[in-house]
């Protein structure tokens, strides 16, 4: 029987040589529709979202080489609606704007890109910029003819606007001043973490900010064989182990660039260094048990694994006290997580991520 390691070193392989030349031919058109929007503003936070989060819809589009997953459709859908969501953090971000309506008008481009019963609603209503060409229209359209052609997509739609719902809430919040936003959403998050009692609200906060869930469901409703069953097993993986480690390492590489910027990071509310591995290592092990119990267990272990290699081979990773820390994350991932991260290494070196 193959190795998790070679299984997930044919993927690896795959990805770079199937998936990620597919992810750039995608960003290249988004790109050169960007161009074309009439405001500046927008234009300039369309094109950034893609140049500078490139890498968002390399990893993504991991899930492309799902089993049941057709490649190519699968990589539309993904940089699509990963490009909305880089796009609206940065309307969000980047343009000195609190207003929450606004965050929130913006944020239904994604639920809507997720369920084509709506019409397309005017997603600047609330916000100062408007004139993007149908440039966030165009992204909506994109997704919509994605998810129409998938043979299960009935037994997954609910639970990917309930995802996407927590992801818009927690945009709407953690955009806001810095004096109410925190207070706004632990209040929130507060609301749900009955339901994740292993976890606390600022975790929640983070397992939110991922769109990992949306992806896997996407894939896995290519399998006309799909259940209900299978269903609430990837969402017991993903959310919040998963979706959770995704962005806790995110937040993780970025903390001092946060500090500096005065930027929002869900693992400054750790006590300590220390503790933050202890909960990182946590979702680590919690991501891996129930990758086991699963359809294709393989794949999400590779996933996880692939999470641990791309985040922690960033240079931030081994800056000062982080790399006595990172170097304890990929080791508990297992042997086969440092074989990727070695390779993930050497493929920043080379400039492909």
């Amino acid at each position: 029987m193959e190795s998790r390691c070679d299984y997930g070193l044919k993927l690896v392989y795959k990805l770079l040589a199937e998936v990620f030349p597919l992810v750039s031919l995608e960003l290249e058109a988004w790109s050169s529709l960007a161009s074309s929007i009439q405001d500046p503003l927008l234009g300039k936070q369309a094109l950034a979202s893609i140049a500078l989060k490139k890498f968002h819809a390399q990893g993504g589009s991991a899930y492309a080489l799902y089993p049941s997953a057709d490649l190519k459709k699968s990589v539309i859908f993904i940089v699509s609606l990963q490009t909305i969501s880089d796009y609206l953090d940065n309307l969000c971000d980047r343009s000195g704007i609190t207003d929450e309506k606004a965050f929130r008008q913006l944020h239904l481009s994604m639920l809507e890109a997720v369920d084509s019963e709506p019409g397309i609603s005017d997603y600047y209503l609330y916000y100062p910029y408007k004139a993007d060409n149908n440039y966030l229209k165009r992204l909506v359209e994109k997704c919509r003819q994605c998810v129409s052609e998938l043979p299960s997509y009935n037994l997954v739609k609910d639970t990917i606007k309930k995802y996407i719902g927590l992801y818009s809430d927690l945009q709407a919040y953690k955009h806001l001043n810095p004096e109410s936003r925190e207070k706004l959403l632990l209040e929130w998050a507060n609301g749900y973490t009955g339901q994740y009692d292993e976890i606390s609200g600022w975790e929640f906060c983070a397992a939110s900010g991922s769109t990992l869930g949306i992806f896997v469901l996407f894939a896995a409703a290519a399998d006309p064989r799909l259940t209900a069953g299978d269903v609430a097993k990837l969402e017991s993986a993903y959310f919040p182990w998963i979706c959770g480690l995704h962005i806790l390492l995110d937040y993780y590489i970025d903390a001092r660039e946060d500090i500096e910027s005065g930027d929002l990071n869900f693992t400054f509310y750790y006590d300590n260094p220390k503790q933050c591995e202890e909960r990182l290592s946590f979702f680590i092990r919690k991501a891996l048990k129930h990758c086991s119990g699963i359809n294709h267990g393989r794949f999400h272990e590779t996933v996880v694994r692939g999470l641990l290699a791309m985040y922690l081979s960033d240079p931030k990773a081994s800056d000062g006290m982080n790399r006595r820390t990172s170097r304890n994350l990929v080791k508990a991932g297992g042997f086969a997580a440092g074989t990727y991260y070695s390779i993930c290494r050497f493929i920043r070196f080379s400039g492909m991520l």
